[in-house]
């Protein structure tokens, strides 16, 4: 079996990818080791910006779309400190540029808008080798392999993809996420719903912080952050998920109780993300046949960027593709040559992002940054 083009991983960055070729007439498939599109849930809300998510969708022809799975209000922002008094809420008033949407939603319409025979579910790439003139043989999991003129990694954070071209590895930054969710919250949970408010709520002292967000039909989705070393993270028994709330609620001991019980009265198994990161600046030089995105290119602390970061690197990859046909290293060198700067710079931002959070100055230190930036 033989493809020109192909794209490993089916999240948002090479759904984008595959979509705006595909608007160029421009075949591609998808690998994607998932074997449905609805083999997991897909996440929480994401907010789609006016400077590179939106451009994106635009590209793909899914702006309309896009639009119609708004989630009204999602904007607001408030930031509270430990006893629960508010320091700043700005309410949703529809000018933010950065609209809400569930991250679920966003990926069916992507999916939607592709051909039925654009992603081969249920293959997990296991190794890709170089063959020489820029072309890649890739085998599967199953035991399938292909070949490839053009071969593009947006398989995330651990890509297979990436050792052709980097030994870069991602790194522990130093701070874990814990996740958890509360439903019917306005009904069972209402001191934690008005904490919380119509949109985000970041609860912050210097090293932690409490961080939710409301997503439609009252689920509050609350990532607690913690500056702690990776066996702090590890030696806590996350398949005793009551022990597990109560060991994380422990660091936050004399806060206000409708933010504790954002972890304590938690309905989903606490889920831990140590958060990793490649090389600030991570950069490669230019391989025949062969590019990354997304995640796989550039993995960041998180500040609201990275699905978006993903998503505008597809559509320009695929409109650089589209602007030198029969010429592909022309394309990937024309990508790459934006991608390196553009990944740079929102790398160095986030990590001002997790200092503003997190910092010693936190939470007055994140009151500063929304007097300077867009809320997060």
């Amino acid at each position: 079996m033989n493809t020109s083009i192909a794209i490993i991983g089916a999240g948002l960055g090479g759904l984008t990818l595959a979509r705006v070729l595909h608007v160029h007439g421009i075949a591609a498939t998808v690998y994607e080791a998932e074997a449905s599109a609805n083999a997991r849930t897909q996440g929480g809300m994401l907010d789609i910006h006016e400077y590179n998510g939106q451009l994106a969708l635009k590209a793909a022809g899914l702006f309309d779309p896009f639009l119609a799975i708004i989630h009204a209000g999602g904007q607001a922002s408030r930031v509270l400190d430990k006893d629960g008094n508010v320091l700043l809420d700005e309410p949703d008033d529809g000018t933010g540029g950065r609209p809400e949407v569930p991250r679920g939603e966003l990926r069916r319409i992507l999916l939607d808008s592709l051909p039925a025979d654009t992603i081969r579910w249920g293959h997990k790439l296991a190794t890709a080798s170089a063959l020489g003139d820029g072309r890649h043989k890739l085998t599967f999991a199953d035991g399938s392999t292909v070949t490839t003129d053009l071969l593009v990694g947006a398989d995330g954070a651990w890509s297979r993809v990436r050792p052709l071209l980097s030994e870069a590895k991602p790194a522990y930054v130093g701070t874990a996420f814990i996740e958890t969710h509360l439903y019917d919250s306005d009904t069972r949970h209402k001191a934690s719903a008005q904490a919380v408010g119509d949109g985000a709520l970041f609860a912050l002292a210097p090293g932690k912080g409490i961080l939710a967000h409301r997503e439609p039909n009252g689920v509050l989705h609350t990532y607690v952050e913690l500056h702690k070393p990776k066996d702090w993270i590890d030696g806590i028994d996350f398949s005793d998920p009551v022990a597990a709330r109560a060991r994380v609620a422990e660091e936050f001991e004399g806060w206000a109780p409708a933010l504790t019980a954002l972890i304590t009265d938690g309905e989903t198994d606490p889920v831990p993300r140590p958060i990793h990161a490649l090389p600030v600046g991570h950069t490669w030089a230019r391989v025949p046949g062969v590019t990354l995105l997304g995640d796989a290119a550039h993995l960041m602390i998180p500040s609201g960027e990275g699905a978006n970061l993903a998503m505008f690197d597809g559509a320009e990859l695929a409109q650089a593709i589209a602007a030198n046909p029969g010429d592909v290293e022309a394309a990937l060198a024309a990508y790459e040559k934006d991608l390196f700067p553009r990944s740079a710079s929102e790398a160095i931002a986030a990590e001002g992002v997790l200092e503003a959070c997190l910092g010693p100055n936190a939470p007055q230190s994140l009151l500063d940054f929304f007097a300077h930036h867009q809320p997060v």
